[in-house]
């Protein structure tokens, strides 16, 4: 809270922008099958979509975060809203499937341009102890956008099927306006000097080939199977409990908006606590665990509310588990804020793109196998997390 009151100003922002992202990628979920209808087209192409989105993010986000760490924060957020305000009024206007996939590519961009230099900027100003805070803050924004979004697209689809890209649009530009006028850069902008073996290469291939010899490489390991894990879960969610139990549209809704909102409070209360109180690296290795298992469990449950309970657990874990592994980047990024963060998004959008694929053909083989892959690639890194604990209190032995 401390660290609201400090800069209130800018993480209210920061806060803002993730927030009208993530709000306009789920706007489109309740309206999609009128696109579909009015368009024809089919839910393969709704799922290249999603798919187009994610691969453009995961190409631009390490270049994106290098160029925040050279050209400055706060001139990437902007330039990425106003992008995003684009990809939204292409969307809202658009009579083909064509456009629809610019706008989905443009989005991603934007998601891009903005992820890293937002993460970047909450490092600049947070201190170590506040560190936690403001990932927390973050992660919850980008939570919160995706439970609302959803809500805000059916209402104002009453309105006009094209009206809610076209309020998503002007919202972008005011918000790219408020972070020009009101939001001061976090630090100065600079060349890279960093001499750091990561930031040699400019493409993408050489920068995802010297990420292993990092010391936050198996951070990005756990933050592509947190994502994986989670969309690969999501993915099929819906279509598991429908066919297995017949749950309907507003039972789905209700258990995952429940959980998400749930994981978004955790987010902004108390997680800096849990945090600060039991250590990153303890907190992500639990949170691998409880995911894991409790993908597992739900095969085995066949009630409404220890469905409900289950996923709730799933969501919560997961919830806990992004920003503590943010975090744990964050501390260890040292001048390379921005760079560590668009690598952060990178592999995100791997795990966005790998997790829904993987769901889907593994559903069609068997409606159990997309959870019981989710579970086996969790608990791997729950036994990998656990060994690089181990070998972190012996070295810090064998020092002492």
């Amino acid at each position: 809270m401390a660290l609201l009151l400090r800069n209130r100003g800018s993480v209210i922002i920061l806060m803002l922008n993730l927030f009208l992202v993530f709000t306009g990628i789920g706007l489109v979920i309740p309206i999609m099958p009128q696109y579909m209808e009015e368009l024809g087209i089919s839910g393969g192409t709704v799922g290249l979509l999603v798919a187009a989105f994610s691969l453009t993010q995961f190409l631009f986000s390490p270049l994106a975060g290098r160029m925040a760490d050279s050209f400055g924060r706060k001139r990437m957020i902007v330039i990425g809203m106003v992008i995003f305000s684009l990809s939204e009024g292409l969307f809202g206007i658009a009579n083909s499937s064509l456009l629809l996939f610019v706008s989905r590519m443009l989005g991603g961009i934007s998601a891009a341009l903005i992820m890293p230099a937002v993460m970047a900027y909450a490092a600049d100003v947070t201190t170590t102890e506040e560190r936690a805070a403001g990932m927390g803050y973050i992660n919850a924004s980008i939570t919160t956008g995706f439970i609302i979004g959803p809500g805000i697209g059916g209402y104002l689809a009453e309105f006009g099927i094209r009206v809610p890209f076209y309020t998503a649009a002007a919202a972008g530009l005011v918000a790219a306006c408020m972070t020009l006028f009101l939001l001061k850069e976090s630090r100065a902008s600079r060349k890279e000097e960093s001499d750091a073996p990561a930031l040699q290469g400019s493409s993408l291939a050489t920068q995802l080939m010297n990420a292993y010899r990092e010391p936050y490489f198996l951070s990005l390991i756990l933050v592509f199977v947190a994502s994986f894990g989670l969309a690969n879960f999501e993915t099929v969610f819906g279509l598991f409990v429908d066919h297995k139990f017949g749950f309907d549209p507003k039972d789905i809704a209700f258990i995952i908006t429940f959980g998400s909102i749930a994981g978004a409070v955790v987010q902004l209360t108390v997680f800096s606590w849990i945090l600060n109180r039991f250590g990153e690296k303890r907190v992500i290795t639990i949170c691998l665990f409880f995911a894991g298992a409790f993908i597992l469990a739900t095969l085995f449950v066949h009630t409404f509310w220890l469905i409900f309970a289950v996923t709730f657990i799933i969501f919560l874990a997961i919830d806990i588990l992004r920003p503590a592994i943010s975090t744990q980047m964050s501390m260890l990024a040292k001048d390379q804020q921005g760079y560590v963060a668009g690598l952060n998004s990178a592999f995100t959008s791997l795990g966005n793109i790998a997790g829904p694929i993987a769901a889907g053909f593994l559903f069609d083989l068997d409606i159990n196998y997309p959870y019981m892959l989710a579970c086996a690639v969790l608990l791997f890194c729950f036994y990998l997390s656990l060994r690089n604990n181990k070998r972190g209190r012996q070295r810090e032995n064998a020092v002492s």
